[in-house]
């Protein structure tokens, strides 16, 4: 092929031939088997990313349209696998906005402990598994310690260790003994000494700064545009938080404050995490404190509620109840319309979209899952970085890879 010698040369075309495609993940420790990365790379500096989910797939949403109200609890405890009782309190927040359902005040103490305590769990994991993956171990071990606290008080509440499937609708399945107020009061002692380690360990490691500051940079106009909430936004100066600006539960009672940053960067998000595990601690105090008498689920005649077992076997009211709400195509009818409703849970803005068409099985279930919309951040964050700054902005993301292949 003839050739004009005259021709200016192709410069992007001849630098493209140095351009090369390498796959982060799914193998890789630091995207846990469950993300994929593709990188375009010029040397070791990143042109682009491209996510490849799909390595989790389970079919969530779809199980909502088969599972009536109360059943579909246990999979929502699946989702965001890291702090499951959130999700049970979000899912639960939108069956109960659709049935017009308030429930009793005690009950919303109880789901604003249940949640904070998610949100520390989450945020442990968060914040120890993102100095693992740079090398800082310690930290690591001293945030699984402490969740395994967390654990301890889930199994004392509902039997369960992991996934408690507590909610219910019009109410949670067991009250809160004494038992599990004296496992949060010793969760509360211990906490502060840990995060005040943690902060000795990371805060004063050149390595770790180095490695997290000026790196993932979000700003507030992109935080915005791109819809990020919870801690990645307010690590950049948004400072939305569904609990203060739309109260739920019991969160109007409460003082607390919402921690921000106007960095964006790793760090930032690092630091808004440990200032929120604070501020939780700080709720669940008060939470403890004030914590009303009474009931946890609203009356029986309401038709909602699963009896607990004293009612189903000492009352004909209770049994009956019991036997509409188990058995197939009975219990109560639902209206028919769609509904949303959000709680801030502890990476963002984790919402429920229901359908419903008079039956108790919703006839459509969507998630609005916070790492879904913020897995869309990292090919901006992470352009012309080193390949081995992805480990510290995929950390500082806290990507959930359940709630991105529901």
């Amino acid at each position: 092929m003839p050739v004009n010698l005259l021709d200016e040369p192709d410069i992007q075309a001849e630098n493209r031939d140095y351009h090369w495609t390498l796959n982060f993940g799914p193998q890789h420790p630091a995207t846990h088997t469950t993300l994929r990365l593709v990188l375009e790379l010029e040397g070791e500096t990143i042109l682009n990313a491209i996510p490849d989910i799909g390595y989790l797939h389970s079919g969530f949403e779809k199980l909502g349209e088969h599972l009536n109200l109360n059943q579909y609890v246990t999979v929502v405890d699946r989702k965001n696998y890291i702090s499951p009782p959130m999700n049970e309190v979000a899912w639960h927040n939108a069956v109960e906005k659709l049935l017009e359902i308030e429930i009793t005040p005690r009950c919303k103490y109880i789901r604003v402990m249940i949640g904070e305590l998610a949100r520390i769990s989450d945020h442990l994991l968060c914040t120890g598994a993102a100095a693992l993956d740079l090398g800082a171990f310690t930290a690591f071990l001293f945030a699984f310690n402490l969740r395994e606290m967390i654990y301890d008080i889930y199994e004392e509440m509902s039997g369960y260790r992991f996934h408690p499937g507590y909610t219910r609708t019009g109410g949670v399945m067991f009250d809160f003994t004494e038992r599990v107020t004296g496992r949060i009061e010793k969760f509360l002692v211990t906490l502060p000494k840990i995060l005040a380690d943690m902060e000795k360990l990371l805060f004063r490691n050149k390595i770790f700064i180095e490695r997290m500051r000026g790196v993932g940079v979000l700003s507030k106009a992109d935080a915005m545009a791109y819809c990020a909430s919870g801690p990645i936004a307010r690590a950049s100066g948004v400072t939305y938080d569904l609990r203060k600006d739309e109260p739920y539960l019991a969160y109007s009672d409460f003082e607390f404050d919402v921690p921000y940053a106007t960095e964006g960067d790793c760090y930032a998000r690092f630091h808004v995490r440990m200032e929120e595990m604070v501020q939780s601690a700080r709720i669940l105090r008060q939470a403890l404190d004030k914590l009303p008498s009474g009931p946890v689920n609203v009356p029986i005649a309401d038709k909602f509620p699963m009896p607990d077992k004293g009612t189903t076997y000492g009352s004909m009211e209770g049994l009956i109840q019991h036997f509409e709400l188990v058995m197939p195509n009975r219990g109560f009818q639902t209206p028919k319309k769609e509904v949303y409703a959000a709680v801030e849970g502890p990476s963002g803005e984790l919402g429920y979209y229901l359908i419903c068409d008079g039956t108790q099985v919703a006839w459509r279930t969507r998630t609005r899952p916070p790492a879904f919309v913020h897995f869309q951040l990292f090919p901006h964050m992470i352009k012309n970085h080193m390949i081995s700054d992805i480990v510290a902005v995929l950390g500082s993301l806290n990507i959930i890879a359940a709630e991105l292949d529901r």
